[in-house]
């Protein structure tokens, strides 16, 4: 959006700092006008179920942007949406992995099977009111050789990844099959995301009028 269009629309915050949770929003015709990442403790609680894993932190990462943006004038009343996305094995859950030894294991145990992408997505709107929506995709996997795990850990692609792998990326070469949203598993559902904001108010639809 151009700064013209801004003036009118109130104000949208992303709680996240991911480059690929902003171009799926650009990619809608959303700009928003801030990001606004916080670092949590992300740990799985005691036997928390992926699901609710997700959604637990989707919520904490936007209810902490939010307090934030509260302290900025420029942002106050802000619309502040944020996301998060679980991989997991039954009711095992990946880590989002910063070593190459977790990405290793993750893919390991990934090939030549199914697992779920949990991803949420939290809204909380000018007036505090919170809604969120949660996102449960299919994702299989084809058998991975030895020298592709090898291959795809040399590329460094998993670093920071949920299940150690970005399906947008390289890792696209391994699903066989997907089942849900594959925009949910890049990390923030497109058809959910739009209908959380126009259902609250915001005029996402209106910056498509500017398009050639």
């Amino acid at each position: 959006m151009t700064s013209g269009d801004k003036a009118w629309r109130p104000r949208l915050v992303l709680a996240s700092a991911s480059p690929r949770r902003l171009e799926l929003l650009q990619q809608i015709g959303i700009e928003p006008d801030a990001l606004l990442p916080v670092d949590l403790d992300e740990t799985p609680r005691k036997n928390e179920l992926p699901r609710t894993l997700a959604a637990r932190l989707a919520q904490e990462k936007t209810k902490a942007a939010a307090a934030i943006a509260e302290r900025r004038a420029e942002l106050t009343g802000a619309y502040v949406i944020g996301a998060d996305t679980v991989v997991s094995v039954g009711r095992r859950i990946l880590p989002k992995c910063e070593i190459v030894a977790e990405a290793a294991q993750s893919l390991r145990l990934l090939s030549g099977r199914a697992h779920r992408v949990h991803t949420a997505v939290y809204l909380i709107t000018p007036k505090g009111r919170g809604r969120h929506k949660l996102v449960e995709t299919r994702v299989r996997f084809k058998r991975l050789s030895a020298a592709e795990i090898e291959a795809y850990l040399g590329s460094g692609e998993w670093r920071g990844k949920a299940g150690g792998y970005a399906i947008q990326g390289l890792a696209g070469a391994f699903v066989q099959k997907l089942v849900g949203s594959y925009s949910a598993v890049v990390g923030l559902p497109l058809y959910e995301t739009m209908s959380l904001l126009s259902g609250e108010g915001f005029p996402a639809y209106v910056a498509w009028l500017n398009k050639v």
